[in-house]
């Protein structure tokens, strides 16, 4: 029975843990607000004053007979005001661009999540590649072994040379450098596993009987193709950034309409005596009323930003281009990659078979004496190899998968649980 976390139990960590994903959850609750702060452009704003002062004035009179004149007062005012934009057409335009962004953000975050899944397979299975690496080492090792010890035995007693020992011993060395590599390179994959689960990599599950390689759905190129022209998530980044910058065009010409606002305020203020002639007041205030303002000239800067709005739309478009061209690439590539792949791995398997039986058949022969000892040692090694080429295959199959779906904007956390299924757990 395997013992060990399987992909779903990793990919939970990785989503509770990852820096990566932390970083982009972070930057899509930063993007949420662009939706208040655009629609406050469109909402009244409301300020309230208020001051006290006091005043200690001193009148002195050139004429020695008119004694000086003494006062102290107080002033105070309080006030409150009220602006309503009724005709604002770039902050129309400016939360517009806000929802933009804001559906940018959801993308972006989808893309994210995408990638934690690709990001948490390749590690996931890149561990398990190098435990598969050092354990058919070891297992080659195991055979290499007996064979040197065969070939001493047989050097003793005169049936065998000394080069059949020393290539026995030459291979045994070579298997042992390669297991200590093999070991080493385990440790590197935990360590990258680790820095997406944030966490010491716990045992995994392998991959069991239950895999079933298959043919993508649906198997054919050019659907795929025009799956990811239109839904790939990066396309669809760069879709809204197409928008963005059409409506920012939008935004800028706005700079030469005019702009109509609302606005109403009431005071109240009083000040105390300023002389002694004169008397103390209280005075209230309403103010109702409407303000037109119509731009005449701005030095250019208008039609500038104009200018540069236009330009950065054309970027946006050949983004938008660009972004369709990849993700066409991406999917023929990850499609190519899985058709091939799941060919290979009915190859490697066949080969397997083929093989193991030559490797049984030489073993058979060097006992009659028709084969040599260099025969067994090549076969063994040719075992080991296609153990791990098949290994390797099977999880190349799997990423490959995922990067197509990924290519087509479809890869979910429903991929995950499905992949689950191929392990023992």
């Amino acid at each position: 029975m395997a013992e060990g976390a399987d992909i779903v139990q990793i990919y939970r960590m990785a989503q509770a843990s990852d820096a990566q994903f932390a970083a982009a959850r972070a930057s899509w609750a930063a993007s949420q607000e662009r939706l208040p702060q655009g629609r406050a452009g469109l909402l009244p704003s409301v300020s309230v004053s208020a001051f006290t002062q006091s005043n200690d004035r001193e009148i002195r009179f050139r004429d020695p007979t008119v004694p000086r004149n003494d006062n102290s007062f107080n002033t105070n005012s309080a006030s409150v005001s009220l602006s309503q934009p009724l005709y604002r057409p770039e902050n129309f335009q400016a939360f517009e661009q806000a929802k933009t962004q804001v559906a940018q953000a959801d993308v972006v975050l989808a893309q994210s999540a995408q990638d934690l899944i690709l990001r948490v397979a390749q590690a996931y299975f890149d561990v398990l590649l190098a435990q598969d690496t050092v354990a058919f080492a070891e297992d080659q090792l195991k055979a290499i072994g007996q064979q040197l010890e065969q070939a001493k035995r047989n050097f003793e007693v005169g049936t065998a040379t000394i080069v059949d020992t020393k290539e026995a011993q030459s291979r045994y060395d070579l298997t042992r450098a390669l297991e200590i590599q093999a070991k080493n390179d385990v440790e590197l994959r935990k360590r990258q596993l680790e820095l997406v689960i944030g966490q010491p990599a716990p045992g995994l599950s392998p991959l069991g009987k239950r895999f079933t390689p298959e043919p993508p759905n649906p198997n054919n190129l050019e659907k795929w193709v025009g799956l990811a022209a239109e839904g790939n998530l990066q396309v669809k980044v760069a879709e809204r950034g197409f928008t963005f910058a059409t409506q920012e065009i939008e935004r800028t010409r706005a700079g030469h309409l005019p702009t109509v606002d609302a606005f109403a305020s009431y005071t109240d203020s009083g000040a105390g005596a300023a002389s002694q002639t004169s008397l103390g007041s209280d005075t209230t205030s309403t103010v109702v009323g409407l303000q037109l303002a119509i731009p005449l000239y701005q030095g250019g800067a208008v039609s500038s930003r104009v200018r540069e709005a236009i330009a950065n739309q054309e970027k946006a478009r050949q983004d938008l281009e660009n972004a369709r061209r990849t993700g066409e690439l991406t999917a023929r590539q990850a499609f190519l990659s899985v058709t091939s792949g799941l060919a290979q791995i009915q190859a490697l398997e066949a080969a397997l078979v083929s093989s193991e039986s030559s490797l049984a058949s030489t073993q058979l022969g060097q006992e009659v004496g028709v084969r040599t000892q260099v025969d067994v040692l090549n076969a063994t090694q040719q075992v080991s190899q296609t153990r791990r080429d098949l290994a390797q295959a099977r999880y190349n199959y799997i990423l490959a998968l995922l990067r197509l779906k990924a290519a087509g904007g479809t890869l979910t956390e429903a991929d995950v649980v499905a992949m689950n299924a191929w392990l023992d757990r």
